[in-house]
């Protein structure tokens, strides 16, 4: 069994006698790490050696901190069967699906290098003779990078990579439930030529590691991924601070199918975009309303796909999925599901808790119709292989339907109607849509939420923006000087 250490100003803690927390494996519920859990002081000490660190990071030209950044790039890569088992290891993911995170790692950090010339300012017309009014884009300062257990990999990219690149330094909370992909990369920053103090890891709950982050008047921006609920309580920290904070939170995504669609390529669009990492991403399809012409042959098909659907532990062969993260979440799907029977939907298909040789947090993929928009299952986000189902007449019935929630993450409908697209992409109150394809985001897109899905983006030139902040300079100067 394996045992990590809070890195620190580019040191490996010894634990001594400090608390440790298990890491379970999902698939087979045996502990495979342990990790440590961090004080309110070791959070202070990560805070103020980013804090130091960045002060010099911060004056390097973009270039220099993109050349550490490929560096980095390089170790992933290097270490890519590495951090996928451990991925797989740790949060259930078929190794497959571990490996792709794996390499997005090591892109989007290659990414985000090739971003140091595009940092930008401006420069503004003033009002009065003899003035030039400057826009600066600098560093923010020290950024607490808060990561859920779902996307654990890639996760440290998106916290890292434009921190880095901004000239910003980063001290990293990875989710209690799978922190040991966090520590093998804190290992690749220890070998690095990378400055100590630019990248910290922390481990332990969010009610002590989280809160003392947000609360840390060191600490310039906040960037959370995680769930509504944990965002909220985020801000309110923050708050006392006037902290800024930048949220990715949760999704209840709609699917808009229309008669016309292109109806085998939908049905596997909606498959990919449930099953992927077993239900557990904020972007999955998580709510469909299928237009009343084509919901039979929709509903027929759709099942015919769930229920070829295989899931097993990861390292234990080829799965399209693999376990619930932790019982908790098993717990919380089922519960789900059952509302709905009670409510009056049908399970078509699975609906129930699974083990694979007695052990695991698996659970069936699962079809539900003859849903509500009212439903439980239609409101609340199920994070889980789980597709609800219910039909509509109208694109306006549709659309307000969608619209009808406290989420704002991502979006679809499949359509070969190009005015129902044009209307769709200009009436669906997401932060996301996709049209005629699965729901996945770009590195060079901007993945952002609206209303109780999150604050602020990530990815592309505009998530960069997120990491800046901006310094204005009015310059006034004499036209006779040097005469």
């Amino acid at each position: 069994m394996k045992t990590y250490e809070l890195f620190i100003n580019g040191e490996f803690i010894p634990n001594g006698d400090r608390e440790m927390l298990d890491v379970i494996n999902p698939a087979t519920e045996e502990v495979i790490s342990q990790v440590p859990k961090a004080t309110e002081a070791d959070v202070q000490a990560a805070v103020d050696a980013a804090y130091e660190a960045q002060k010099s990071w911060g004056k390097l030209p973009a270039i220099q901190r993109a050349n550490y950044l490929m560096e980095l790039a390089g170790l992933v890569r290097e270490n890519r069967e590495l951090f996928a088992r451990t991925n797989t290891e740790e949060m259930g993911k078929p190794l497959a699906q571990s490996m792709d995170e794996a390499g997005w790692l090591g892109d989007y950090i290659q990414y985000f290098a090739a971003m140091a010339r595009h940092i930008k300012g401006e420069i503004i017309p003033s009002d009065r003779p003899n003035e030039n009014i400057l826009l600066y884009k600098m560093p923010i300062g020290v950024v607490a990078g808060i990561m859920p257990w779902n996307f654990p990999l890639f996760l440290i990219g998106r916290k890292v990579a434009p921190a880095l690149i901004a000239g910003d330094t980063v001290v990293l909370k990875p989710s209690s439930d799978s922190p040991n992909g966090c520590y093998e990369f804190a290992k690749l920053v220890a070998k690095s030529s990378l400055p100590k103090g630019v990248i910290n890891v922390v481990t332990g709950s969010g009610a002590v590691v989280g809160e003392a982050l947000a609360k840390n008047p060191k600490v310039a921006l906040v960037s959370m991924t995680g769930s509504t609920a944990a965002g909220k309580k985020i801000m309110k920290t923050a708050a006392d601070n006037v902290t800024k904070v930048s949220l990715e939170l949760g999704g209840k995504a709609p699917v808009i199918i229309m008669n016309d669609c292109k109806l085998d390529e939908t049905v596997e669009h909606v498959y990919n975009s449930r099953i992927i990492n077993t239900g557990q991403a904020c972007n999955c399809a998580e709510r469909i309303y299928v237009q009343e012409g084509i919901a039979d042959e929709f509903i027929k098909k759709t099942i015919e796909r769930f229920s070829k659907t295989t899931f097993g532990p990861g390292l234990g062969g080829t799965f399209d999925m693999g376990p619930m993260v932790n019982k908790q979440q098993q717990d919380h799907v089922d519960e789900l599901v059952k509302s709905a029977v009670e409510q009056g939907a049908q399970i078509r298909l699975g609906g129930h808790k699974a083990t694979v040789d007695g052990k695991g947090f698996f659970y069936e993929p699962t079809v539900i119709t003859g849903c509500t928009h009212d439903m439980k299952i239609m409101k609340e986000e199920i994070f889980g292989p789980v597709l609800p189902i219910t039909t509509f007449k109208t694109l306006d019935e549709a659309i307000e339907l969608a619209n009808d929630c406290v989420f704002g993450l991502t979006s679809s409908i499949y359509t070969t109607d190009y005015d129902t697209v044009m209307r769709a992409m200009n009436e669906i109150h997401f932060g996301e849509t996709y049209v005629n394809r699965e729901h996945f985001e770009a590195f060079q897109g901007f993945h952002q939420g609206v209303r109780q899905s999150g604050l602020g983006g990530d990815d592309g030139e505009h998530g960069l923006e997120e990491f800046l902040e901006t310094h204005i300079c009015y310059i006034d100067y004499d036209l006779k000087a040097g005469n």
